[in-house]
């Protein structure tokens, strides 16, 4: 029974009570493995580690053949078969503590039907809002997600292979200079991942179903984790300042065994990057607002 057509779908807001979980936040720092201090019970989670804090596993039923929950019910029932984190923005109001309650209020905000470089694609504006115990407005988020075709691996590419990223990692974040930290992935950084942020897409842990069925050269790095990881950096390089707002952006995935470097790349305002070897242009980008002394 194929889906309904998106101009069928209707949209709805779904209001959820959720615990800020210390679990997964030990799970990201155990992952890091980068010196910084954890964040325990009480205190203030580090600048969007709710995506993990605060993620749920899906019920085994409602996931499709991707491993994501199948489309039409939250999210709008787009066929094109593969999905992407393109990026979003986020807003801090206040700080989210670890092991507290907060209500989510979540709500597709806008679906668009677009033309792309290789074929035809559909955004999907997810937004959120977070209210802490006091009932406070927290967090406002928008995040993108990009439905597309497959296509062909662009010929810029590198494809890793099956045997990339087999050898251990060790501590993915190693520093190459002054706001320059090098990223190493491997499949276990990648399920201890998914883990972490309840996440069962297969393309991050499926080498066959990633490479013969979406076509990809191996398996896919979260376009969250690489935000993390450079959100990360603000905190290996001391920055203490408040922060209100980070706009992030994915621009091109990057593989399992893939080198990358995370690297500062504008100042004003403050934007780090994901860059690799073969291209200048960063995979993804995250731009901080914010007071630097606060």
């Amino acid at each position: 029974m194929s889906p309904e057509p998106v101009n069928r779908w209707e949209p709805h807001t779904v209001t959820t009570t959720e615990t800020v979980d210390p679990g997964p936040v030990a799970a990201l720092s155990a992952l890091f493995d980068d010196g910084t201090p954890p964040a325990g019970p009480g205190d203030a989670l580090p600048p969007l580690w709710h995506w993990l804090a605060l993620a749920r596993w899906p019920r085994s039923s409602t996931l499709g053949a991707d491993g994501h929950p199948a489309r039409g019910t939250f999210l709008p029932p787009v066929e094109l078969p593969r999905r992407m984190f393109a990026g979003g923005e986020v807003v801090f109001h206040a700080p989210l503590t670890v092991g507290s309650t907060v209500r989510r209020e979540s709500s597709v905000e806008s679906v668009a039907e677009k033309p792309g470089r290789s074929g035809p694609l559909v955004v999907v504006a997810v937004a959120t809002r977070l209210y802490d115990e006091s009932g406070r407005l927290a967090i406002e988020e928008r995040q993108d997600l990009v439905y597309r075709g497959r296509e062909a691996v662009p010929p810029q590419e590198t494809p890793p292979g099956p045997a990339a990223g087999l050898a251990p990692a060790g501590a993915p974040l190693t520093r190459a200079g002054a706001w320059a930290w090098d990223l190493a992935t491997d499949p276990a950084l990648l399920m201890r991942f998914s883990a972490a942020t309840s996440n069962p897409h297969r393309i991050h842990y499926d080498w066959p179903y990633a490479t013969r069925v979406e076509g990809y050269p191996g398996l896919v790095v979260h376009g969250p984790l690489m935000t993390l990881a450079l959100a990360e950096v603000l905190r290996l390089e001391g920055h203490g300042g408040r922060v209100h707002r980070m706009r992030h952006r994915n621009r091109r995935p990057l593989f399992c065994g893939q080198a990358a470097r995370l690297r500062r790349i504008g100042d004003s305002p403050l934007t780090l990057g994901v860059l690799t070897p073969d291209s200048p242009e960063p995979r993804t980008l995250l731009t901080i607002e914010g007071d630097p002394h606060a």
